[in-house]
């Protein structure tokens, strides 16, 4: 069924937040049963960061604005309430596509001011989440981002980005490119009910394996580390295991953090499904966004020796160009991620 035959009117004083983002119009399908997507024409495509965020990259590009990934953690979801849409269901099931993106970021790449910097892709929301295969958004934002000499980083869930392969190959004859696969649990059942948008382990078990025989050793997020439900060792050492074997090159892993308005959305998800650990949960994050200290060290001297075991202790990235990056990692995260190479 065609799109372009989907169109549904909307109210402009029903979502103040959309109105400001440059709506064009609502789109639902069949094909993503109870998602709306919001088309946008946006008017930037880069976004700085901060210098005092102390990140390794300055700028980073999103194509959606929420993700049917629906990962109950993601520390995206305040970002909705700027739309003035929830952080919750809404963040999962109210999509917002930049069509123009690549467009924009194309004239944005020949300002005079710019200076090639990298610019990381997947910091926010995943750029290969399943609406990508409808939409078509990466290739034109690669392309523009290699013509221009720019170096840039993708982290994603997704399976998707196997069709881009040949693009990023090409890209990384002209600049650094760095790829990072973002998986963190293993077990198909707790995956399915916490990250149930998601592709499943093996599927992307199997993306890493196909990264890896077309010669890029993605590096892996082992994050979050969800605490009482993936941070033993018995699925550390499974995961990892797994990881060695498909050809990642090397990983990074943080423990899940809660920040804002993600804190009752996934507290509430716990109290259904594991109300035991409540209490838990509120000795170690108590008020705040983080675990405590002592977790930190804890689960760092836990993952140590086993990262090493497995030869995980490298970084990943396209070859070609003769320049390696490390893989990014989620923007407010990074500060918070473990040490382990």
């Amino acid at each position: 069924m065609r799109w372009s035959d989907q169109a549904v009117g909307v109210d402009d004083g029903s979502l103040p937040g959309l109105s400001r983002s440059g709506l064009v119009r609502s789109v639902r399908t069949p094909d993503f049963e109870g998602i709306t997507f919001h088309e946008v024409l946006a008017k930037s495509a880069l976004n700085r960061i901060p210098e005092a965020s102390q990140l390794p990259f300055q700028f980073t590009v999103n194509t959606f604005r929420g993700c049917t990934h629906a990962c109950r953690y993601c520390f995206a979801r305040p970002t909705h309430e700027y739309l003035d849409l929830d952080a919750g269901n809404d963040f999962d099931t109210q999509v917002v596509v930049k069509l123009n993106v690549a467009a924009v970021l194309r004239k944005e790449l020949k300002r005079r001011s710019w200076t090639r910097e990298t610019v990381a892709l997947g910091t926010n929301t995943d750029p290969y989440q399943r609406a990508e295969g409808r939409y078509r958004l990466m290739p034109g934002v690669i392309s523009a981002l290699a013509e221009s000499r720019t170096p840039f980083s993708i982290l994603t869930k997704g399976t998707l980005i196997r069709r881009d392969l040949p693009l990023l190959r090409q890209a990384a004859g002209e600049v650094s490119v760095s790829v990072g696969i973002s998986l963190a649990i293993l077990d198909p059942d707790l995956q399915k009910k916490i990250e149930p948008g998601t592709p499943s382990p093996q599927a992307r078990l199997a993306l890493i394996r196909d990264l890896a025989d077309a010669g890029i050793a993605p590096h892996v997020m082992v994050a979050p580390v969800i605490p009482y439900l993936t941070d033993s060792t018995s699925h550390l050492d499974s995961l990892l295991e797994a990881l060695a074997e498909a050809g990642a090159s090397g990983v990074t892993a943080f423990p899940m953090h809660l920040r804002s308005s993600t804190k009752p959305w996934f507290l509430e998800w716990l109290a259904e499904e594991h109300p035991a650990l409540i209490r838990r949960y509120r000795g170690l994050y108590g008020r705040g966004a983080y675990v405590t200290p002592e977790y930190s060290s804890w689960l760092r001297d836990r993952m140590k020796p086993l990262v090493h075991r497995h030869g995980l202790a490298g970084s990943g990235g396209l070859r070609q160009s003769g320049r390696d990056t490390q893989a990014t990692v989620a923007e407010p995260e990074l500060q918070h991620a473990l040490t382990l190479f």
